[in-house]
């Protein structure tokens, strides 16, 4: 098994989309995680640190999304990633370790289903890749 691949287009504008998204994301959870916290009766330690962990994520996928050559493991992290992200979302909201209202509730399901979303994006476009020889 090859352990590079020449990134399809797809899979590179599947990467920059989540790149963009998660920075926005980072900028307003972390600048704004004591205004969002109330509105959304969420706790604002966890925005802030959700913001924070995007930041490193948005700086890295951002990197993935402009490579045309890139390790294969790193893009099943990222899709791996994003679907643990969605499924832990959703288990979140189950698990009683938070009380948002309705709108925290449409927020956190929202962001769990673009992120779903990215995360079958990106398997398309991985699919869409052929394998690339590194000498």
């Amino acid at each position: 098994m090859n352990a590079t691949i020449r990134s399809s287009q797809f899979l590179r504008r599947a990467l920059a989309a989540d790149a963009v998204f998660s920075g926005i994301a980072a900028v307003l959870l972390t600048a704004d995680a004591g205004m969002l916290a109330p509105l959304l009766q969420l706790p604002e330690a966890l925005l802030r640190e959700t913001g924070l962990f995007l930041i490193a994520y948005t700086a890295f996928v951002g990197w993935l999304a402009t490579r045309t050559v890139a390790p294969k493991a790193l893009v099943m992290l990222v899709i791996a990633g994003n679907a643990a992200w969605t499924v832990g979302s959703l288990a979140l909201l189950f698990s009683g370790a938070v009380s948002p209202n309705l709108l925290g509730e449409a927020f956190v399901v929202a962001q769990a289903i673009a992120t779903g979303v990215f995360a079958e994006l990106q398997y398309i476009g991985l699919r869409r890749s052929d394998s690339a020889v590194v000498a």
